[in-house]
């Protein structure tokens, strides 16, 4: 199993990079189960890439209008715009879901409720296990007698509250019960670090769709990451991605070929 790793100067580097790379030393194979099954596609081993100023304008890919393609993410797919009804922004940092929709990042990261165990030791003020917080309405709120958790507004407090050296504040999007779903959730978690006075994030993807996917999704975990570290009162870091599945599906091969100008 072989490890590829680029390091990058931004997003639209890393996905260029990456792009050039995979048609070298992907490995193709048939799609057994998931999405496009029956197809091909050119899968990296494992991939991980470290971007130093991933904040750094234009995020999302601008292809050369001489290679005669369209870029793989339109702006306003992440911002909203004209011909989409929500931002992926939204999808990702509000708790809005759609009729139909089994999960949305955002329903996980700003809406995690508080069942079980976790409940129980809450409920009984169970300080040796349970970080209890008061019902704010904000990073800890409640609706229809649930209990919920804004996973993003919690980790921003901890810092604040309690100073930048731990490695607890984990952005959690899996639940173990998502195995049991046709389409789990591709991106599983959202690791964090403050070193230096900037934050950082340490993403990891299950599986990666590497023309449109990974720039759209860098695009908005970037707005989520630079939102928290203004509310903490720090400079926005660096950000290691990783996926054990970052692929090209066959039909964006040909689109690769054009952009790196291969035959």
């Amino acid at each position: 199993m072989h490890v590829h790793m680029i390091n990058a100067r931004d997003l639209p580097d890393l996905w260029f990079q990456a792009v050039h790379d995979i048609l070298d030393n992907g490995r193709r194979f048939n799609i057994d189960r998931g999405s496009y099954a029956g197809q091909t596609r050119l899968e990296y081993d494992y991939f991980c890439g470290h971007i130093l100023h991933p904040g750094t304008e234009p995020l999302l890919p601008d292809i050369p209008s001489a290679c005669g393609i369209p870029n793989p993410v339109e702006e306003a797919y992440i911002y909203g715009g004209e011909g989409y009804q929500r931002s992926y922004i939204e999808y990702l940092m509000t708790g809005h879901k759609e009729p139909g929709e089994s999960y949305t990042y955002g329903e996980r990261l700003t809406r995690a409720p508080v069942t079980r165990n976790k409940l129980a030791w809450w409920q009984d003020n169970n300080s040796e296990i349970i970080d209890k917080r008061d019902i704010d309405g904000n990073i800890v709120f409640e609706e229809q007698g649930t209990l919920y958790l804004n996973q993003i507004e919690w980790v921003i407090d901890t810092y604040k509250k309690f100073g930048y050296r731990n490695n607890q504040m984990v952005l959690q999007v899996a639940h173990p019960s998502d195995i049991t779903l046709l389409d789990p959730p591709c991106l599983r978690s959202i690791d964090t670090r403050i070193q230096d006075d900037r934050l950082s994030f340490v993403v990891y993807f299950r599986s990666w769709d590497l023309w449109g996917g990974l720039p759209a999704n860098l695009a908005g975990i970037q707005n989520l990451k630079s939102y928290m570290a203004a509310e903490i009162g720090v400079d926005d870091g660096e950000m290691i991605v990783e996926s054990k599945g970052l692929h090209l599906y066959g039909y964006a091969e040909d689109l690769a070929k054009l952009r790196c100008l291969r035959e």
